[in-house]
């Protein structure tokens, strides 16, 4: 099983590579592409990045888990921005993009669980691997309302990129495995009120192209 976390050397970083780009070939082949090009954009997503509003905007770019802070920033942002500001969450957008390994923190305890996302992403509960979404509720700072799920229940925008969940699936689905069927059981596995987008690269553009602003969270 491939590791998804970046290795210790450039010759491992590439290989790491190569076999994503090989994952996501082997379960995202060019006439899904093609397809979707002649559908058009998706209302849904669309409406989703409709949503960004507000006089203060801002999208946390986040490929990596680092210890729950692309969950932890927008909280900070939403909360310092209405203390300066006088206004409220609803004035202000802060949206979160999940990408790259940082796609499981989308997931529910399920997959985390069935396929030791813990171990996959370094992700640790106490001294051990999580095997549940540690940051779904993050109750360790003193802080309200943080973590992927308490964040959603704020208003905050958060989408996780589908080219992710693919290539993560042709991995956990390993040489002759059912990568389309881990990719569904990926996506259905979703926290609610999770957007999910055609790729998080595409998703943090078009989310500066509705004013926000650029944060690195990884």
């Amino acid at each position: 099983m491939l590791d998804f976390t970046q290795q210790s050397t450039p010759r491992r970083r590439f290989l790491t590579r190569m076999a994503a780009a090989a994952g996501l070939a082997a379960v995202a082949p060019r006439s899904l592409f093609a397809e979707r090009a002649t559908r058009g954009a998706d209302p849904t997503l669309e409406a989703w990045f409709g949503r960004i509003k507000g006089k203060h905007r801002i999208v946390f770019d986040a490929p990596a888990a680092n210890g729950g802070m692309p969950v932890v920033w927008p909280r900070v942002y939403l909360m310092t921005m209405n203390a300066t500001y006088g206004t409220t969450d609803a004035d202000n957008s802060a949206v979160v993009i999940l990408r790259h390994e940082a796609a499981a923190l989308a997931l529910g305890d399920a997959m985390w669980a069935k396929y030791g996302l813990g171990a996959k992403i370094k992700v640790n509960d106490g001294d051990h691997p999580a095997t549940r979404n540690v940051y779904a509720t993050i109750t360790t700072l003193p802080l309200p309302n943080i973590g992927v799920v308490e964040v959603l229940k704020t208003g905050v925008l958060v989408g996780v990129c589908n080219m992710a969940l693919m290539v993560m699936a042709g991995m956990l689905a390993g040489p002759g495995g059912n990568a389309d069927a881990v990719h569904q059981e990926l996506v259905a596995n979703v926290y609610p009120g999770i957007q999910v987008v055609p790729s998080g690269v595409m998703a943090v553009g078009r989310a500066q192209e509705q004013g926000c602003n650029y944060c690195f969270a990884g």
